[in-house]
């Protein structure tokens, strides 16, 4: 007697490749989804949806100083979205973010703390050149040996963020403790010549953000290395058999996506913070992903999502203090958005199957 077994009674089955259409209208849908979900919280705790969304939008934009804070806050999301599309782009699962804005911030600072009397120009780009360097050594690390030993990427580059958070915690409590902190430990703050220059009101991190947007987008669609990183991440296999060096790639690639990282930490530190501290990430590094995946790892689109995470992000502080709200209800509102966005790709990709009636697997 054979042996047989039902279907499960719900299962994931991957759909067929949907149009460039259906794809939109689905995105489409899941925005308006995700605007209805979030109404409905903000009129269950007791207040207007209408006027906390428009209090929203209108919090990022209603003066010349709002709108310079949102792109602030636009800056450290998209320069790392672009480092870690170069990583992904290539499937290799690069969570080190964090750690690898760390460093440049870190190599950076060196600069600013002993280096202060250089020309401006000249210590502006020694402090650029370091923070590209940090972040790249520090992306080259687990690189090395995925290409050597195969370890696992996404564990690696996750525990690398905390050496590096607690690097800054012994640099701040040992050698680069501010003698006048009267007891307190933390790192000088930068002096004037060391901090970025501002171009309308704003520090020139959104000027670099927008080079490195172009320099990516050509990077990936038009350099033979570019092409390269395409073809690893569809296949190794065949990237072996087309003669490429899988390690060389692994390697080239992993370093300009942490010095790309390191680069937002130098801006983090010498644009926003203007000094050194353990926040200097804040968790962007991993808030940058999501951007990255939600932009489909398209460089153009990374600049246009991460802007509108900042207006959420902006608009939704307004917000607190407009109505009242706490924080909690602000993040509550901004996950509710972003769980449906995000369901949205799942989706896009697989769908839903019931067990048939008397089915068998």
């Amino acid at each position: 007697m054979e042996n047989s077994r039902k279907e499960p009674l719900i299962r994931i089955e991957k759909r067929s490749e949907r149009s460039h259409g259906q794809i939109i209208r689905l995105r489409l849908l899941s925005v308006l989804l995700a605007i209805v979900a979030g109404g409905l919280f903000i009129l269950f705790i007791g207040y207007n949806p209408f006027s906390v969304y428009g209090t929203i939008v209108s919090g990022a934009f209603r003066s010349t100083m709002a709108f310079q804070a949102t792109i602030k806050l636009m800056v450290p999301l998209l320069i790392p979205a672009l480092g870690v599309t170069l990583a992904f782009k290539m499937r290799f699962w690069n969570i080190g973010a964090e750690g690898q804005i760390i460093m440049g911030a870190i190599f950076a600072t060196y600069f600013a703390l002993f280096c202060w009397d250089f020309p401006h120009w000249l210590l502006m780009i020694c402090m650029f050149l370091a923070g590209m360097l940090g972040g790249a050594l520090w992306g080259l690390i687990p690189a090395l040996f995925k290409a050597k030993f195969d370890t696992n990427e996404t564990l690696f580059t996750l525990m690398l963020n905390y050496v590096a958070l607690y690097l800054i915690s012994f640099l701040r409590d040992g050698p680069w403790k501010d003698p006048n902190s009267s007891g307190f430990p933390k790192i000088a703050r930068f002096g004037e010549n060391a901090q970025l220059d501002k171009i309308f009101g704003v520090h020139a991190g959104w000027l670099i953000g927008l080079v490195l947007v172009v320099i990516v987008f050509i990077y990936l669609k038009f350099t033979k290395q570019g092409y390269e990183i395409g073809v690893v991440g569809e296949s190794r296999a065949t990237a072996n058999y087309a003669g490429m060096n899988y390690k060389k790639i692994v390697l080239r690639t992993m370093a300009f996506s942490g010095g790309i990282c390191g680069i937002a930490g130098m801006v983090q530190a010498s644009g926003s913070d203007l000094t050194l501290t353990t926040s200097v990430a804040g968790g962007v590094g991993f808030t940058a992903i999501i951007v990255a995946w939600l932009a489909q790892l398209n460089p153009v689109g990374i600049l246009v999502v991460s802007f509108l995470f900042a207006v959420l992000e902006k608009g939704s502080t307004v917000m607190q203090s407009a109505h009242g709200l706490s924080a909690y209800s602000a993040d509550v509102l901004q996950g509710i958005i972003l769980f449906f966005v995000l369901g949205c790709e799942f989706f896009v990709r697989y769908k839903f199957v019931t067990r048939r009636k008397g089915g068998h697997a």
